[in-house]
């Protein structure tokens, strides 16, 4: 398994419009093969900054992943939107087991 975090932040005006498409891109997102999880949190203190907590189930899912109309859409939706590039930070799972997700 290999789990990115995604951090976003947002321009404050955007962050309903930003919602509603991240939540349309998760919920697709999750029907793909290579996705074990894709969870999208919003930070408490800040409403403009999120973290998409992408669970793939081999290294090549993210690349396929990204080819997908969805993500596309995604992308060039929230492109706009952002108050400064969006970053991410890729781990090794440990717990649970890969075999268990």
């Amino acid at each position: 398994m290999l789990v990115v975090h995604v951090h976003v932040h947002v321009k404050p005006e955007c962050v309903e419009g930003f919602k509603q498409a991240t939540l349309d891109n998760a919920r697709k997102s999750v029907n793909e093969a290579g996705i074990a999880r894709f969870d999208v949190v919003q930070q408490a203190d800040d409403a403009s900054r999120f973290v998409l907590i992408e669970v793939y189930r081999d290294p090549d899912a993210p690349a396929r992943h990204k080819e997908t109309a969805h993500y596309v859409r995604w992308r060039d939706t929230v492109a706009p939107m952002m108050a400064e590039p969006r970053t991410s930070v890729k781990f090794a799972n440990l717990f649970p087991e890969d075999a268990d997700w």
